[in-house]
């Protein structure tokens, strides 16, 4: 291989050491990128990809963008599933005779990127580390942008690995775990975990690492000292960020480990089914309850209030705490009112100090941090008498930040520019030799002018010139046959043919100002506002605590808006298990377009109602009413009023759903596999004081199989020594009803319809019951189903409730299978049980068993007589 030029070789060792990133190769005013990087680049950043002379037969590819924009052209990159490495010039050309130094300063990924133009404002950018051992996993999570990290060990059960990612959605996550937990990460969630240096997860690397960040001498002031798994999962992930940020990571000055019975676990189906913060349909916050409650009006309250809703509080006074502040200001519209004005003015101050810790803000975004401070004391003022714990801490840990904002406000310009190496940042009278070189900068020209005019009077010489050129620079100069009267102060420079050149020390001074003012004066600013920024960023402690309340401030102010807007009530909370609640609405539906939301009462508890099988027609509103239940639950917890009448509500530990039916192709799972996961799931990690909302359990199989898991489900489910959870269960098995008169716990309830001839009208409203019909074919005939198949579909539902094929005693589930074969239509109902019961072998049955055989073989022949 030909010898490469040794900018070239200093590429190529450059990107040895960072095989799996782009380089960005700092080239005077541009990055660079070289080979494969810059025929990649190009593609995704729509770039023109030329080529380079670098000391070999063939060009190099190469394309570039400019420096001052090279975070837009990352961020782009970081989209679409590149890391990129940025390498930077890190000595001054003009000290070097050989090729300038250059270093990577930082590795951009998704998880540790601080953009602020590419992030999403109202939500946290989170890195997540799983670590797994043989005893069990923990997590731990880190907002690189704001300076959050926080962790939680899980224990033995792999499963809440799962609902941890749901629950923080992160960009990135890297992991030490096995093939099979990262192939269902990424089966899950399409996030392949990424992978880090093994030693940084052992124990005694992670705990000299936290110790080492944190300036202690053990993490008991953390609560996290006996926590192994939690210290290899937290010292493994901020040795990670050490690698890619390569800089002191000063912002992150606390861990806060997470007590997991502190907030309700959700898991992925339920975030997903209850749309918490993102529509299922198409992903967006609007149509969610998230996009319900946000009245946010800083960055920082929308992400406070985002996390509120993904993590419900479990503890009584927790909850008591938010809503005793969401009264306040619900009652207090003026305050509230005046509050949301000064809120407007201030900017996103946790991620400004972020870029203050990691060098990148510049002179503008000290200037948006001081006028996010100015309004700090009137809200102090506003909050100050408000009776409330949580109020209290607020008014306490809001700094009016007086002394930082002076200080900013005393050195920097008021529109100052972008750049930090250029001038007109700080004001005049900060420091005198800045002010003397801005004046020899402005006033140079009038100097020496004014200096040519007092030597031609004191020398008597009226053709005196002061003149420049770029070797001798600033120069007097005397023609030959003035040169008698040349002063004896004059210092000799240059001797001419027809004049000669002198200097002054006055000239030299002069001189000294003017020439290289300009670079004087951007080299005095640079190091001035270093300092200052290096000053701030020692105050991370006090800015980022300030930042914390401001948002918690926001995100009741938002609870307390929304509350007022749709009037919402307090609900009261018990812990004894009742959930009561009287004409509930779903809070995202009663804010659609068009819609007149019909409210409904609930009554469940944990002893003779605490499982409601719900029957009803399709599209009368069972969904609707279950996840309605669960929401109202949810706010409740969140620390929200809640849209009801009234509302009591029984604190639960975790909010079960099973609605719809999918299937999952890329892990070969059917319907009713995926159905049966999810309601194993729920039978394994549900407690009595959990709420579970199912939408149909076997509907993906036959009718015996489905209504038979269904109906064994129902059961265990009811039965407090097995669980006893509280339960809303949709079901077209109308057999399911039968429940009632035979489990203790179970209760039926309809949605009632309206039936007049042909037309069905659905009522949406609750009654205690059950449904005998699903209206499945009227629903058809509204989806727009042709009319012949309509006339059809009647025709053939008439013939199978007089025949009853399925031998069901007239059931009308919509996954009835049913056999068509000429000996089942020639052959008589009673045939068919006959036969059914000579192919029985009674010594596989249970009792148990035997006894719901005999309620079915009652059923269809009573039905036979009919």
């Amino acid at each position: 291989m030909a010898a490469v030029t040794p900018m070239m070789e200093q590429y190529l060792q450059i990107k040895s050491e960072n095989k799996n990133a782009l380089v960005f190769f700092r080239l005077g005013d541009f990055y660079e990128l070289f080979y494969d990087d810059a025929i990649i680049a190009s593609k995704v950043l729509d770039i023109v990809l030329t080529g380079r002379d670098c000391g070999q037969p063939e060009r190099a590819p190469m394309c570039g963008v400019p420096y001052h924009a090279a975070e837009t052209y990352i961020s782009k990159l970081i989209e679409k599933g590149h890391k990129v490495a940025v390498c930077e010039q890190v000595e001054d050309p003009k000290t070097t005779k050989t090729i300038v130094k250059r270093e990577v300063v930082r590795i951009v990924t998704p998880g540790t990127n601080t953009d602020i133009k590419s992030l999403d404002s109202g939500r946290n950018n989170y890195l997540m580390c799983v670590y797994e051992s043989k005893e069990g996993c923990a997590v731990s999570v880190a907002d690189v942008s704001t300076g959050a990290f926080t962790a939680l060990d899980l224990g033995a059960d792999k499963v809440k690995v799962s609902d941890e990612i749901a629950r923080y959605s992160p960009s990135e996550i890297i992991s030490n775990c096995s093939v099979e937990l990262s192939a269902r990460i990424e089966s899950i969630f399409g996030i392949k975990p990424g992978s880090h240096e093994a030693w940084a997860f052992s124990y005694d690397n992670a705990y000299k690492k936290l110790c080492s960040h944190f300036g202690t001498l053990n993490l008991r002031g953390f609560g996290i000292e006996d926590e192994k798994r939690v210290i290899c999962a937290a010292g493994a992930l901020l040795d990670y960020l050490s690698y890619t940020r390569k800089t002191a990571l000063t912002h992150i000055t606390s861990i806060k480990p997470e007590a997991e019975k502190t907030f309700m676990v959700l898991d992925v189906s339920s975030r997903r089914n209850l749309e918490l913060t993102e529509t299922m349909r198409d992903k967006k916050k609007n149509g969610s309850l998230l996009g319900v409650l946000d009245f946010t009006r800083t960055s920082m309250g929308a992400r406070a209030l985002r996390n509120w809703v993904e993590r419900p509080l479990t503890k009584k006074p927790d909850i008591e705490k938010r809503l005793n502040s969401v009264a306040v200001l619900k009652e207090s519209v003026l305050l509230r009112e005046e509050l949301k004005e000064y809120l407007n003015t201030v900017l996103d101050i946790e991620r400004l100090m972020s870029k203050i810790v990691f060098g990148t803000a510049n002179a503008r975004d000290l200037n948006t941090l001081k006028s996010s401070f100015e309004n700090l004391p009137h809200m102090r003022r506003l909050i100050k008498n408000f009776d409330t714990e949580l109020f209290k801490e607020i008014y306490e840990d809001i700094d009016e930040l007086e002394d930082i904002r002076s200080t900013i406000g005393e050195y920097i310009a008021e529109e100052p520019p972008v750049s930090i190496r250029e001038g007109g940042m700080i004001k005049k009278g900060v420091d005198s030799e800045l002010d003397e070189h801005r004046e020899a900068k402005m006033f140079g020209t009038k100097w020496l002018l004014e200096l040519e005019q007092r030597e031609k009077t004191l020398s008597g010489i009226k053709t005196l010139k002061i003149k420049y050129n770029k070797v001798f620079g600033y120069f007097i100069e005397i023609t030959n046959s003035n040169i008698q009267n040349a002063p004896e102060r004059y210092i000799r420079k240059q001797t001419l043919s027809n004049c000669e050149r002198f200097v002054t020390e006055e000239l030299k001074q002069i001189e000294d100002k003017i020439i290289g003012a300009d670079e004087r004066i951007g080299e005095i600013e640079y190091e001035l506002f270093m300092k200052l920024r290096q000053k701030i960023s020692a105050e991370t402690t006090r800015i980022q605590k300030t930042a914390a309340a401001i948002a918690s401030l926001d995100a009741v102010c938002s609870l307390a808006e929304a509350a007022d807007k749709y009037v919402y009530v307090r609900p009261g909370l018990n812990e004894n298990g009742v959930i009561d609640i009287k004409d509930g609405r779903h809070p995202c539906v009663e804010r659609m377009k068009n819609v007149l939301f019909v409210p409904n009462d609930t009554f469940i508890d944990n002893d003779a109602d605490r499982l409601l099988i719900i029957t009803g027609p399709n599209m009368a509103g069972k969904s609707t009413y279950m996840r309605q239940v669960a929401l109202i639950v949810l706010m409740a917890q969140i620390g929200s009023f809640v849209p009801a009448r009234y509302a009591d509500i029984g604190i639960v530990d975790r909010v079960f759903t099973r609605v719809g039916a999918s299937d999952d192709i890329a892990t070969g799972q059917s319907t009713f596999m995926v159905e049966m996961s999810e309601v194993a799931n729920i039978i394994n990690n549900a407690t009595n004081k959990s709420l579970l909302i199912l939408d149909e359990i076997g509907r993906g199989t036959s009718t015996f199989d489905g209504l038979s898991v269904a109906w064994s489900v129902m059961e265990h489910i009811a039965d407090k020594k097995k669980l006893g959870a509280k339960t809303l269960f949709a079901t077209h098995y109308h057999e399911l009803t039968e429940l009632e008169t035979m489990v203790d716990g179970v209760k039926n309830y309809c949605v009632t319809v309206k039936e007049s001839g042909d037309t069905v009208v659905f009522l949406r409203k609750i009654a205690k019951g059950g449904a005998d019909d699903s209206y499945g074919i009227h629903v058809a005939k509204l989806a727009g189903i042709p009319g012949d198949i309509i006339r059809r579909s009647k025709e053939i539902l008439k013939m199978l409730k007089a025949n009853d094929i399925a031998g069901l005693g007239g059931g009308t589930s919509d996954s009835v299978t049913y056999e068509f074969s000429e000996s089942r239509e020639s052959s008589s109902g009673k045939k068919i049980i006959l036969n059914d019961l000579e192919e029985l072998d009674i010594d596989l049955i249970s009792p148990k068993g035997a006894w719901e055989l005999l309620f079915d073989i009652k059923n269809r022949l009573k039905n036979l007589d009919k």
